[in-house]
């Protein structure tokens, strides 16, 4: 009998008060018993609606019949045959906005927690040690991969899957892209980001480091070395600004940047030397998912009071619901309707305070969303010591401008057709190279369909 109850098996969490403090993993995942509560309520759907909201196409009801059969292994095998990073995506996929906003269940009630499901699936194969995945018989074609996040890693495993001897281009001295960089440990720990790579390995991928393309080697290099096609995932790493006064003060830093130096560089850990802010009052600028890891960092580095500063409502906020909720748990402050329009320093040029606008929302603009509106007269100081800006990122202009051929639009992102081929014979990109900040999913979906085109391209040559 299917389980009806309207509400998910609750996930066990760590207590606020104490994950505040700490950076290890804020959910601990379910339970065999938990996992198989849970997969009682799946309907099994005929048309299956929730596989149509998965960007990479994983078949979620046969999956989560083999868990409610106990056969983990054979839940794996089936996530596995369309996703290669299964224990990343179960933590931080946007799936109340995809997979799950597509469930019956969620009409009269919550969706099947498909995630959750998703993750223990991935977890249990990984805590049994199960047998490392076998390479295919290499085709005789080489395929080079420029970044080492998720939708490289994605393209590199469908395309070595297929027998292509693929190489992966990173230019940090470890692979994983944002998942390493900009995704907190407690969100996603990072030994289950190189465990995923590793089985990536397996099939045959060798992962180059330190490797910056466009200083090291260019694109038109590497189809000289014997490349047959390029893809470029090289994600968008280059943080905005708001041009406001005061950005040049210490102290004011992007979200990026502070992300790295606590997550790559280890900074929240005894024994690394790297240098990051010591704040008492941090504000953060934005309302993505970027700005409630950021904030949520700088809670656990010691700071007395985090405030995100956002120029819209709760409502029109686009970090997930879940991040959001785990922040106010945490003790983050939350200034909505707020817009910061200059900094001040002190004597020694550190920041001591924003000068804050209150605002209202007006009309919506071109993504839909209300404009926010300044309310003259309603400025005010809010002290702090340390700013973090999170308003978006583009991609480096490095690729493009050093790749005869390869055009961009205003926005600095690589221009692809419907099979991500650029405008560059032989080259394809996807990620957030192509669309500017977006989520890991969609990245992955986008490796996904590049891998296809470069195995029809290659083999239709």
């Amino acid at each position: 009998m299917p389980n009806m109850s309207q509400t998910k098996v609750a996930i066990p969490e760590q207590d606020p008060k104490v994950r505040a403090h700490n950076f290890e993993e804020v959910t601990l995942g379910y339970t065999e018993e938990m996992a198989q509560e849970e997969a009682q309520r799946c309907l099994n759907c005929k048309h299956k609606p929730c596989v149509s909201g998965c960007p990479v196409g994983v078949r979620i009801p046969e999956f989560i019949e083999k868990i409610r059969e106990g056969k983990y292994e054979d839940a794996y095998e089936i996530i596995c045959s369309t996703n290669g990073l299964p224990a990343v995506c179960g933590r931080v996929c946007p799936q109340e906005r995809q997979c799950e906003s597509k469930c019956v269940r969620g009409i009269k009630g919550e969706p099947v927690g498909i995630g959750r499901l998703e993750r223990f699936t991935a977890d249990t194969h990984m805590k049994k040690g199960s047998n490392a995945v076998t390479k295919p018989d290499s085709n005789g074609h080489k395929v080079a991969v420029v970044g080492g996040g998720p939708a490289g890693l994605t393209c590199a495993g469908d395309l070595a899957r297929l027998g292509y001897e693929v190489t992966v281009f990173e230019a940090f001295h470890v692979a994983g892209g944002v998942l390493m960089y900009g995704i907190p440990e407690f969100r996603l720990p990072k030994a289950i980001v190189q465990k995923e790579i590793e089985n990536l390995k397996s099939l045959g991928v060798t992962i180059m480091t330190n490797m910056v393309i466009g200083k090291v080697r260019s694109i038109d290099e590497l189809m000289e070395d014997g490349f047959e096609a390029v893809f470029v995932g090289s994600g968008a790493g280059l943080p905005r600004f708001m041009g406001i006064e005061g950005e040049g003060l210490v102290g004011v830093c992007s979200a990026n940047e502070y992300l790295t130096r606590i997550n790559l560089m280890k900074g929240y850990k005894d024994g690394y030397d790297t240098p990051v802010l010591k704040s008492k009052a941090v504000a953060v600028v934005g309302g993505g998912n970027v700005a409630m890891d950021a904030a949520r960092c700088a809670m656990r580095m010691g700071a007395e009071h985090v405030y995100i500063v956002y120029r819209r409502s709760e409502e029109e906020m686009p970090a997930r619901k879940e991040e959001v909720h785990h922040a106010k748990e945490e003790g983050v402050e939350f200034l909505n309707l707020n817009n910061p329009i200059r900094l001040l320093g002190d004597e020694n040029g550190r920041v001591r305070a924003a000068v804050i606008q209150k605002m209202k929302l007006g009309e919506p603009d071109e993504s839909g969303r209300r404009s926010p509106v300044p309310i003259e007269g309603s400025e005010y100081e809010l002290a702090v010591d340390t700013v973090i800006m999170s308003i978006g990122t583009s991609p480096n202009p490095l690729i493009r401008t050093t790749t005869h051929g390869l055009e961009a639009n205003k926005r600095g992102c690589l221009i692809v057709n419907e099979d991500m081929l650029t405008t560059k014979t032989g080259v394809y990109a996807g990620g957030d190279a192509v669309t500017g900040a977006a989520t890991v999913i969609l990245a992955m979906g986008a490796g996904k369909q590049a891998a296809k085109s470069i195995d029809a391209y290659i083999q239709g040559k």
